[in-house]
This record gives structure tokens, sequence and C-alpha cells, in this order.
């Protein structure tokens, strides 16, 4: 989780040599050095860590798959007709709700979700979850957000530290494989539900919402289990929307999203089968003895982060588009990791982003323009955000990274805003300024990469990477490798710059025509013009707009 409010940089122009250097290189960086990085794969295929995570795959073509990302492996293989099945039924019920009632459609989608949940998961699963369900409610009659909070985090720590998982763990009926999994993904995505719920409900000026609406918001099938989490007044408003007129081309762009998806799942599957990019950095003997160090470096790690953002991109996106097809808003897909060069933007699951930006980050940190303030804002967003993944020593690593990165970034900007750092600035060209934020976001690009690889590899390839990129590739590697990234920090600025033209065009008025003057007040005029007047800042419009 990263926050989503934008402080840093500037929307830029560039040349066309630029923009198209930051167009191919990366892909094409990627293609040159992997078939290099990956023919050591057959060699070292007996090797501890691959007898392990690559298992047999495609028979006929004699490849062997990649199964080190459990989540994935759940999701589309073990888990893919129990999902099919539920989401094919929930799909089905409610389009035939919305043409005979849609004003009762989310009490059937509540009804369907709850027969689901006792059906996968027990009788006492179900027990547990309403008794979360009542607590929260009753703590938010008193209305008091403070006491909703400290509850809503109390109840979510109970499912992270003993003896208290053990005890609810025995609630669930059933040695299925996925038990555990459905367990904590529907426990902690509730526990989050429940509390926005009650902070919304200390939010109502006048009574209180039923739990009958509460009830509805946690048992809707799609968003149960595994999210993404829609904060609960936008679900309230649109799920009891009656009028369910869809826009134009609506069902097309929905069709066109799914058929996206499904070409992203098979994209992914013969990277697995072909490309090894998440057991490779499980070994790092491996890495350390192969030639192609560079490609080890940058590519391997980059590609981890891509790998990562797609899978959270078809993940969320198969669900927001049934949701979708239920007439909701969900929220978007995160924002890829190539787009990013900025703290404020990194994130994976934009659901749990919105969520604690709305509660916590920009409650706290009000219009993050105070240091103080955004300081005690992103402690309490990381500390929600650390409970939330579990505490260990990489999320606690990994959190205390970005969230100095966070507020580094304010304070950069504080700095560089008082004198003579201002002045400089307003000196330069407009090109040479956006030039010289090139360069800082380039910096940054890499950071973030490096902090992100700590959550989604390990510690120890954390450290292979910043050595072999800093280090051992400086200075040749390090300068090629900055340099591509700050052509492309170029063309990611241009499209922000002509996508917030399109937003906001924001057009300068015309100077106003000046009425003819009287024959009688030429004398005075002539007069007053013999004075000169005060002259007036010229200020360039096209800097003023991109910042």
């Amino acid at each position: 989780m990263q926050t989503t409010q934008r402080r840093s940089g500037v929307c830029i122009n560039t040349t066309g040599w630029k923009r198209k250097i930051g167009l191919y290189v990366g892909p094409a960086f990627i293609l040159i050095f992997s078939p290099l990085f990956f023919s050591a794969i057959p060699a070292n295929a007996n090797r501890k860590t691959f007898k392990s995570s690559v298992k047999p795959g495609w028979y006929y073509f004699g490849r062997k798959m990649d199964t080190a990302d459990f989540e994935w492996m759940m999701w589309f293989s073990t888990f893919r007709e129990h999902i099919l099945f539920a989401l094919s039924g929930h799909v089905l019920f409610a389009k035939i709700c919305s043409m005979l009632a849609p004003q009762h459609r989310s009490l059937v989608y509540m009804v369907y979700g709850l027969l689901a949940v006792w059906t996968s998961m027990g009788w006492t699963y179900v027990t547990l979850i309403l008794s979360h369900c009542i607590l929260l409610y009753s703590i938010s009659l008193v209305k008091l957000r403070w006491l909703c909070f400290v509850t809503g985090l109390a109840t979510l720590a109970t499912f992270k530290c003993e003896p208290f998982v053990s005890w609810q763990a025995d609630f669930v009926q059933g040695d299925f494989e996925l038990r555990h999994v459905l367990f904590y993904g529907g426990c902690g995505f509730t526990i989050m539900r429940c509390i926005s719920f009650a902070l919304e409900n200390c939010e109502r000026k006048e009574g209180n919402y039923n739990i009958l609406e509460l009830l509805k918001y946690n048992f809707y099938l799609p968003f149960f289990y595994f999210g993404p989490i829609m904060t609960f007044d936008k679900f309230y408003v649109q799920a009891n929307n009656p009028n369910l007129a869809r826009k134009e081309r609506e069902m097309w762009n929905i069709s066109v999203q799914g058929l996206i998806h499904l070409a992203a799942i098979l994209v992914v599957d013969i990277l697995f089968h072909f490309m090894y990019i998440l057991t490779i950095p499980s070994d790092v003997k491996l890495l350390n003895v192969l030639r192609c160090w560079l490609c080890v470096a940058v590519g391997l790690a980059y590609t981890n982060l891509v790998y990562d953002w797609v899978k959270a991109a078809v993940m969320f996106g198969v669900i927001n588009t049934v949701s979708r097809l239920d007439h909701l808003d969900p929220p978007k897909p995160p924002k890829c990791i190539t787009m990013l060069y900025v703290f404020a933007e990194t994130h994976f699951d934009r659901g749990i982003n919105d969520w604690l930006c709305k509660y916590v980050y920009d409650y706290l940190g009000g219009k993050h323009n105070n240091v103080l303030e955004e300081l005690v804002a992103t402690l309490c967003t990381f500390g929600v955000t650390i409970l939330w993944l579990g505490p260990c020593q990489v999320v606690l690593i990994w959190a205390f990274f970005n969230c100095f990165g966070l507020n580094f970034e304010l304070w950069t900007a504080k700095f560089f805003s008082m004198e003579p750092f201002a002045s400089f600035e307003m000196a330069m060209s407009e090109a040479m300024s956006r030039r010289i934020r090139a360069i800082f976001n380039t910096f940054n690009f890499w950071t973030i990469v490096l902090y992100n690889i700590l959550a989604l590899n390990s510690l120890d390839f954390a450290k292979l990477v910043a050595k072999r990129l800093l280090l051992r590739g400086f200075p040749i590697t390090t300068i090629i490798v900055m340099f591509v990234t700050y052509c492309l920090i170029q063309v990611i600025k241009e499209r922000e710059r002509r996508q917030a033209l399109i937003d906001d065009p924001d057009p300068i008025p015309p100077a106003p025509v000046p009425a003819p003057i009287p024959a009688t007040t030429i004398s005075s005029t002539v007069t007053t013009a013999a004075t000169p007047a005060a002259p007036q800042p010229v200020v360039e419009p096209g800097k003023e707009k991109a910042e």
C-alpha cells in the first residue's frame, strides 16, 4: 500500500527521439538480454530450488512450469473451477434480479453470497463472520471514530497473533487445501469493511445505517474473499441505485476488458513455462555465478515488478468485470510500475489504498503541506498497513523505506521551494527545469524498484540487485540504465501532460478588446500615459500550467 496524494513530478514535453527511445528500449532490453540470462536454466535444472517449485507443465511441448507464486496457482489452477462456478451463478442470479426487481438486487447479492460462503466454509465460519459484524455495528452506534478504529484494529490483530488465530481457525470446518487461505482472506477483508461501515455511520448526521446494509456490503461475493475493498459510502449509493441504465458502449468496454484479462492470463502462463522469473531470485547462489549479471540486476528485478502488477491487474480485473455487470464502479486497477516515479503513487491494491487514504492518510495529513502532519499521517498509515500484511522483518523494512521515501519527497519539495533555489528555477528555462526534475525522478524510480523488491522477493535479492546496479556496474552500466530510465520518465511525463490538458483544458481567456476612447478624454489620456506605469511580472503560461 502506498498513498495516492500526488505532490511531485512536473509534466513535460519531449523531443521525438527521446520519445522513441523511451517507448521501445524497455521491452527491447528484456527481449535481448532475457534469452542470454535464461539460457542458464537447463544447466541448473537439477538444483534444489528448481525441484521444489518447478513442476510438470505443458507435456506436449516438454516444458515445466514455475509454481513459486502460490496466489496465482490458487486462482488460476487449483481454485479455477470453483471461482468460475461461483461467479457464474452470481452473474446469473444478479441478471434475473436486475430484470425482475432491480430495487432488491443488493438483497439478492447478500443472500447468494451468504449461501456461497456457507457452502464453501460451513456454518461455524459464517457465525464467526456475523459475530465480527455485530460487534463493529454495536460499536458504531456510539458514533466515536477513535473507538470504532481501535476496536476494528484490535479485532484485525486477533488474526495476526496467537492464541486468537488458532482459536478462531478451529471454527472452520473441512480440511480442503484452500481452507486457511479463504479463512484469512474472508476474515481480513470483513474487518476492513466493517471498519469502513462504522466510520461512515459515525459521519452520518441523523440516525444510523441498518445492520442489513452492513450484511449486504460485507457478503457481496465478488469482493468477499479477496477484495478489492470498496468503501461503504460508494457501495451503498451504487448498490441501492434503482436506475440500471448503462452508458453508451459500456457492455462493449466490459467485453473488451474481459478479453484483455484472458489474454494476460495466457501471457503469464507462457511466461511461467519459459522464463522462471519467480524461482530464480530465490536461489542467490545461482545469481552469483551467472555471467549476465547486468540482466540479473536490472531485467529480472524489473520483470518481477511488472509481473506482480500484471497479477494484481488480472486478479482484480476479473472481479471488477463481474462487479461492472452488477452496475457497480469498483476501484481502478493499480498503476503499472513502469509509470511510477514518485512514492505517492506506488500501490498494487487501489482498494486498500483508497481505504487508507480516506480514513487515515488524508484524515490526518490534511492538505499534505505541513511536514509534521505528513510524518504523523504516514506513520499511522504504514502502521495500519503493517498490521494488515502481518508484522514480520520484510514487511517492517519495506514499510520503513517506503514511509521514508514518501516523506523525503515532501522534504525535498519544501527545501527547493526556499530561496535561493526558487529564484534559480524561475530564472531557468522551462525545458531546463523539467530536465533537472526528471534527473531526480530517475533515481527515485530505481529507489521504488529496490524498495518493492523487498516485499516481492527477499532481502538478499534486493541487496544483490543494488550491489550489481550501483557498485559492480558503475560507471558504464549505471549510466546506461539511468539514461534509459531518464528517457522513459520523459515519455511518462509527456503522456501525463497531454492527459492533464484533456481532463482540464483550462484555456487562457483572450485579452478583452479595448473600447473606443471618446474625443473629450483624449487629452486626459495622453497626460496619464505620460506617467509610466509600474512594470507587471511576466508569467509564462506554459510553465504555470505545468506546475
